[in-house]
């Protein structure tokens, strides 16, 4: 296929703007990039897709998410509003995943594939929970993500909050899905070693995570997926439990690594973003999520000063990644007073290029990220007219300003178009959210009882 006619923004180590331009697309890949002109004149009667001057970039990626988390939307739990990030997590999140049933894995994953399609996210890192649905559970969502044209990397976060039995449960789910792609690899589909957070394990369990990994991965080194520092709760219980705060004791437990995904890190010090850089664990920063549980905002560039790798999730929002990179502009402002906080460039590289290194972690044969030739066809189309000279420098200053998500009408994700003209094409939309309606009112009814 041969996209023609688009204002085509690369992004990528020499980012250009290239007027009236044409990206070829041969498999999963892109095979060339130039001029429409030129691109016509070399392949004469290849399968065109004409952009009509739209603006084509690569497809955002999204670094921390929660797929089960859907039936959130819009519930109000039984009692007063919560006062404090444990509350939050005890009387919504730990109330909601206790419920979730095999057909609610399914179609809530199937809701948040949808609503990433929409917003052109096509490489998604999830973190699942279903304390009652334990076995096959990422099974469940694989064939959801597989059929949706997507791609994403899935784990079962283990917790003891539940009880040794569901702990031992998680570790076996990951370990079972671990071995499952290393024996049938599959390009949409990836795996880590979830554990859901310091709080919720004891040193028992996460030294039988630690052995479980090493045990399922064929390097050794499956790496894990981790919330850490989010509240001060979770500082407070890591130093009752062992007199180390939270990163310092998982490094003692040896859960940190080059393939370690920390999300949050909000409450971390000099000597944490020192171990998080030492070890060359990942961090992931979700804006949205810190300011709606009030948890305070992760120290972004002093983590990048301290040399920490720092990627942007959205831990379980829409996964409208643009709206996600938008706050991220905007809270670090507000939080330091201090309008040189976060530029829109910065943004960018946390979204693109580190998304796209994380992503490598996990498909270290797929370049996503930027439109080159040899990098992974992941692309969408935007119907954009700036109203202000483009360039590649200021591009990320039109997309916190300029733009909208909804201005995305085409999403290709490894040269497979999965919406063209805002129309799915590869998930029954209507269907999706008609059941899952459906469902989450049944959810509820428990939930709330």
């Amino acid at each position: 296929m041969l996209i023609t006619h688009a204002i085509v923004a690369t992004l990528g180590t020499h980012p250009r703007i290239i007027e009236d331009g044409a990206i070829l697309i041969r498999g999963r890949e892109i095979a060339a990039i130039d001029t429409s002109a030129a691109l016509l004149a070399t392949y004469p009667g290849e399968p065109t897709l004409d952009a009509g001057g739209q603006l084509a970039m690569p497809a955002p990626l999204c670094g921390h998410t929660h797929f089960y988390g859907a039936f959130a939307r819009g519930w109000a739990y039984p009692g007063p509003a919560a006062e404090s990030f444990g509350e939050i997590l005890e009387r919504l999140w730990w109330r909601l995943d206790k419920q979730l049933t095999p057909e609610d894995v399914r179609y809530s994953a199937l809701v948040c594939l949808a609503d990433a399609i929409r917003h052109g996210t096509t490489t998604l890192i999830d973190h699942h929970a279903s304390p009652n649905a334990i076995p096959g559970s990422l099974d469940s969502i694989a064939e959801a993500v597989v059929e949706s044209g997507v791609r994403a990397c899935l784990a079962y976060e283990v917790t003891d909050r539940d009880g040794v039995d569901r702990a031992r449960a998680g570790i076996a789910e990951n370990v079972r899905f671990l071995r499952r792609l290393q024996d049938t690899p599959h390009p949409q589909l990836a795996a880590s070693f979830g554990l859901h957070a310091s709080l919720t394990l004891s040193d028992a369990t996460l030294a039988e995570a630690v052995a479980a990994a090493a045990g399922a991965a064929a390097d050794g080194g499956s790496g894990f997926h981790i919330h850490a520092a989010e509240g001060i709760e979770d500082v407070r219980d890591s130093l009752a439990k062992s007199g180390k705060r939270t990163i310092a004791r998982l490094k003692e437990a040896g859960i940190l690594g080059p393939r370690t995904i920390v999300a949050h890190a909000v409450h971390v010090d000099e000597h944490e973003m020192d171990l998080l850089a030492q070890t060359a664990t990942w961090v992931t920063h979700q804006p949205r999520s810190n300011m709606n549980n009030a948890v305070g905002l992760t120290q972004v560039e002093q983590l990048l000063a301290h040399g920490v790798k720092v990627a942007l999730g959205n831990d379980g929002f829409s996964n409208n990644m643009m709206a996600e990179m938008k706050t991220a502009y905007l809270a670090h402002k507000l939080v330091q007073r201090d309008p040189r906080a976060m530029p829109a460039d910065l943004v960018f590289r946390l979204a693109y290029d580190a998304n796209a290194a994380l992503a490598r972690m996990f498909w270290p044969d797929q370049r996503l990220g930027e439109l080159t030739p040899g990098a992974v066809a992941d692309i969408i189309l935007l119907d954009y007219e700036p109203t202000t000279p483009l360039t590649a420098g200021n591009l990320p200053w039109h997309v916190i300003f300029g733009y909208e998500a909804s201005a995305i009408t085409t999403t290709i994700s490894a040269g497979r178009i999965l919406m063209q003209d805002r129309h799915l094409l590869t998930l029954d939309e209507e269907a999706i959210t008609a059941r899952s309606r459906a469902l989450a009112a049944h959810l509820w009814s428990r939930a709330s009882a």
